[in-house]
C-alpha cells in the first residue's frame, strides 16, 4: 500500500536552488512580460501571475512564453504580455508548461476512501437496485489520502459517483478538490445535478446471486424502464395537484425521493452518467432514453462505443473511457485501445478517465497512450480537460485557459504528454493546492534512524 500512496512523489533532484535562481534570473530579464497595472482595481492580494510557461490553452491553441493574470481566483488575462497589479504573487513558470486542471468523470475517491477496507465502502447502497435517492455527498470522506494524490496528478475537478451495483445508483457530487474543506466548499458550485446508472454484468450479478430482479440484462432495462414509468406517473399526480385551485387541492401527494429525482431527469434537470460496456445494451439505453425523452450526457466505460460510433455522434452522448483497460471481465473482452480515437474521428466527444485512485494520478499519461492508439494530440488534450468538463455541464467554467474561467491549473515540469514530466503546481481558483517542492518524499529504504 505505500508503494502506491507514494507513487507520484519521488525524492527531490539536487541542484533545485539554482534552478529557482535561473527563474529569477529569466524573470528579471524577460520582466517586459508582465507589466505593472498602475490602475488596477484589484488588491495585490487577490492577484496572481503565472509567468513565462507554455501555455496550453486548449481551445486557442499554444503560446510558446506566455503568462496567465489571475484575479480573484479568475482568469483575468492571457497572453506573451499580461498588465499585473503592483504586488500580485509571481509563480515562475520558465521552462514549464501550463495548462487547464484535469477533469474526471469518474471516480469514487471518498465514497471508496483508502485504506480500502469494508468499513470505507460507501459507494453502493445495494439493499434495491433502484436508489435514486441516495447522494454520494452524503458519504464523502474528505480525509481520503487520494484526494492529495489527485492534486498531484494535476486533477482540479472531479465526479464522485456511487458504485455500479444497481441499476439505479443515485445522484452523483461534482467537487473541486480543495483540501481541508466542508463538503459545502468543496462543491461546484453552480454544476447540474448527476445521475449514476449501470447496466451489464454488475447489477445483474449482485441481484442475480440473491435471486432476485435482475438477473439479466433484459432485467435490467426493465427495472430502468419501470423506474421511469413510475417516475412519470408520480410527476403527473403532482402536476394535477398544482393545477387545482388551492382550496380545492386537499392533501398534496406523499412525497417520494427516489421518483423527485427520475422525474427531475425527466425535466432535464439532471445529466444522466450510465456505466456500460456492449453495444447491444448501449442501443438498448438509446431506446428507453427515447421512449421517455431523456438526454444521456455520457456512457461511463463505453469500451464498445466504437462498434455504434455515428449512433453515439448523431445523439450527441460523451464517452468517457479506458485508454487500454480491456479483457478483465467477459463483457469487457471486445474493448480495444483504439476506442477513444475511433469515437473522435467519428465527431464523439472523448474523456480519458480514471475510475481509479491510483490512475487518477496520471490520466495525462493514459491520454498519452491513447494517442499512440489513434487518438490526436488536440483530442487528447481534451480528452483530460474540456470534454470532461462539457460532459458534466460545467464546461463554461473550466477545462480550458480562457479570460472569465476559473482559474484551476496545472503546471507540468515538461509536456504533459512526455514519460518523464512531473506536476509542479497545481492550482484551483487561483490557490496552490499541491507544490511539489513542498510534498514530502518518502522515507528512503534501509535508512538509518
Amino acid at each position: 500500500m505505500q508503494s502506491r500512496f507514494w507513487h507520484s512523489r519521488e525524492p527531490r533532484a539536487t541542484g533545485g536552488a539554482w534552478k529557482q535562481f535561473g527563474h529569477v534570473l529569466a524573470f528579471l530579464a524577460l520582466g517586459l512580460a508582465v507589466t505593472p497595472a498602475h490602475h488596477s482595481a484589484a488588491a495585490a492580494g487577490d492577484a496572481v501571475v503565472i509567468y513565462g510557461g507554455r501555455l496550453l490553452t486548449i481551445t486557442h491553441g499554444e503560446i510558446a512564453h506566455g503568462s496567465v493574470l489571475i484575479v480573484n481566483g479568475k482568469i483575468k488575462e492571457i497572453g506573451e504580455k499580461v498588465d499585473a497589479p503592483p504586488g500580485a504573487e509571481v509563480i515562475l513558470a520558465d521552462g514549464m508548461v501550463v495548462m487547464p486542471g484535469i477533469v474526471d468523470t469518474h471516480s469514487h475517491i471518498g465514497v471508496y476512501s483508502w485504506p480500502e477496507v469494508e468499513a470505507n465502502s460507501d459507494g453502493n447502497e445495494m439493499t434495491d437496485p433502484v436508489q435514486a435517492g441516495v447522494r454520494a455527498m452524503d458519504s464523502v470522506n474528505l480525509e481520503d489520502p487520494a484526494i492529495q494524490r489527485a492534486l498531484a496528478g494535476g486533477v482540479t475537478t472531479i465526479q464522485i459517483l456511487p458504485g455500479s451495483g444497481n441499476v439505479i445508483g443515485g445522484e452523483s457530487v461534482t467537487v473541486k478538490l480543495r483540501p481541508g474543506s466542508t463538503m459545502d466548499e468543496m462543491i461546484f458550485a453552480g454544476a447540474p445535478r448527476g445521475l449514476k446508472m449501470a447496466l451489464g454484468e454488475n447489477p445483474k450479478r449482485v441481484y442475480g446471486s440473491r435471486t432476485k430482479l435482475p438477473s439479466t440484462r433484459m432485467g435490467n432495462i426493465y427495472v430502468m424502464r419501470n423506474a421511469f414509468q413510475q417516475a412519470k406517473d408520480y410527476r403527473a399526480k403532482w402536476d394535477a395537484w398544482e393545477k387545482k385551485p388551492a382550496d380545492e387541492r386537499g392533501a398534496p401527494p406523499e412525497r417520494d425521493l427516489k421518483m423527485e429525482t427520475l422525474s427531475d431527469v425527466l425535466a432535464g434537470k439532471v445529466r444522466v452518467h450510465v456505466h456500460c460496456y456492449r453495444k447491444d445494451e448501449i442501443e438498448a439505453l438509446f431506446r428507453l432514453s427515447d421512449e421517455f425523452g431523456f438526454q444521456v450526457a455520457s456512457l461511463q466505460h463505453g469500451l464498445e462505443a466504437y462498434k455504434i460510433a455515428d449512433e453515439v455522434s448523431r445523439r450527441n452522448v460523451g464517452v468517457a473511457t479506458f485508454a487500454h483497460w480491456w479483457g478483465y471481465k467477459w463483457e469487457a473482452w471486445d474493448g480495444i485501445p483504439q476506442n477513444a480515437g475511433i469515437l473522435a474521428a467519428h465527431g464523439v466527444r472523448v474523456a480519458i478517465h480514471s475510475d481509479s485512485p491510483d490512475l487518477i494520478q496520471r490520466l495525462y499519461e493514459e491520454a498519452a497512450i491513447a494517442m499512440r492508439y489513434g487518438l490526436t494530440r488536440e483530442d487528447a488534450l481534451q480528452a483530460i480537460t474540456l470534454n470532461p468538463a462539457w460532459m458534466l455541464g460545467v464546461d463554461d467554467r473550466v477545462g480550458s485557459l480562457d479570460v472569465g474561467k476559473d482559474a484551476d491549473i496545472a503546471i507540468f515540469s515538461k509536456d504533459p504528454f512526455d514519460i518523464y514530466t512531473q506536476v509542479e503546481k497545481t492550482l484551483v481558483d487561483g490557490k496552490v493546492v499541491y507544490d511539489r517542492s513542498k510534498a514530502p518524499a518518502p522515507t528512503s529504504a534501509g535508512a538509518t534512524r
